[in-house]
């Protein structure tokens, strides 16, 4: 690497008192591109990057077989002048459950809160920043680029660029099927305290089966889209265990939190930002190609500038992408103090 990578312990006020006690101080990775501790009166843009659901901060360095992960890939694209030079935020949005979809829930805790202000507010304070909204980059895949419509939306007055890589959208699509195949375990089980229990307890020791992410994501997504305080779990499942029949109003507070249904509603919003990357792939597990079409079909129709392209590959082991995202975004970036 021509940079570095230092690991800081960063504080959120947002999220002190979270209902699942998760912790208030994240590790999280920062990328310092070459020259940051010689230049130390030069300021640099910034990319926060948002993880998938069941990702972390530190998940971030994982090294794979054979090819670079997604640090590795910001340093070689800065170390070849394919964009400027940059800082990069690894953000840490793990929660017990296994994500938090970077919004505010009560069943969750307020993530979106904990971006937009904790973290940018910690970044400009400890970092060499271009502390504006122009030179801020918010980039995620799959749950992280859900956030990133999320965190865009509330706060384009402090994100200029959003790059949304596989992200969650058309819930109809992506997550309507998963419904009953999770229902059936948690029926099993005797609802979902008891299948959360034994969970645990049974990943501690060995490791997560593999019908249980249908079933943990199903638990993770009503936490953050239907929470209830006082209910198992403090959330309310969108099924009935019972008949597998489908809960219309829970469904529907579901809807609310999808971008097809909430981005051409703030067009008005979406037009500020400076600059929008969208991909996914053609043959995406999780039917999220579908989301990202209409998304764009949206975007288009209301005179939003934007990117959207499509690859030949699937959900997983697509870091790749990044150098697309970031390439189109960071030259785009106001590196301006």
């Amino acid at each position: 690497m021509k940079g570095s990578i230092e690991i800081f312990q960063v504080p959120s006020a947002c999220l002190e008192g979270n209902v699942l006690s998760d912790p208030s101080k994240r590790a999280t990775p920062v990328y310092l591109p070459p020259g940051y501790a010689e230049n130390t009166k030069e300021r640099y843009p910034v990319v926060y990057f948002l993880h998938g659901f069941t990702g972390s901060g530190l998940s971030w360095l994982n090294s794979s077989p054979f090819t670079k992960n997604v640090p590795e890939r910001v340093d070689a694209l800065v170390a070849s002048g394919a964009i400027p030079p940059c800082i990069g935020i690894f953000v840490d949005g793990w929660t017990s459950l296994g994500g938090s979809q970077w919004i505010n829930s009560e069943g969750i805790g307020r993530y979106r809160e904990y971006v937009a202000k904790d973290l940018v507010k910690w970044a400009d304070k400890n970092l060499r920043t271009v502390p504006k909204a122009a030179a801020r980059a918010l980039v995620g895949k799959s749950s992280g680029g859900y956030g990133a419509w999320v965190i865009s939306r509330y706060h384009h007055d402090v994100f200029s660029h959003v790059g949304v890589h596989s992200g969650d959208a058309a819930f109809e699509y992506c997550y309507l099927h998963e419904l009953p195949q999770a229902a059936g375990p948690l029926l099993k089980a005797g609802g979902v305290e008891a299948w959360f229990h034994d969970f645990r307890l049974r990943a501690a020791a060995t490791k997560m089966r593999g019908d249980d992410h249908v079933v943990i994501n199903m638990i993770a997504m009503s936490a953050a889209y239907s929470p209830k305080r006082g209910e198992p779990l403090n959330l309310e499942l969108p099924v009935e265990l019972v008949t597998g029949r489908l809960k219309i109003e829970v469904w529907n507070r579901w809807l609310v939190h999808d971008p097809v249904r909430f981005i051409p509603k703030h067009l008005d919003l979406y037009r500020k930002l400076k600059s929008i990357f969208i991909d996914c792939g053609t043959r995406d597990e999780f039917n999220l190609r579908w989301g990202a079409r209409i998304i764009a079909e949206e975007l288009k129709a209301g005179g939003v500038d934007f990117l959207h392209e499509e690859f030949e590959d699937g959900h997983m082991g697509v870091n790749y992408r990044f150098e697309r995202s970031l390439s189109y975004l960071v030259p785009r970036m106001d590196v301006k103090a």
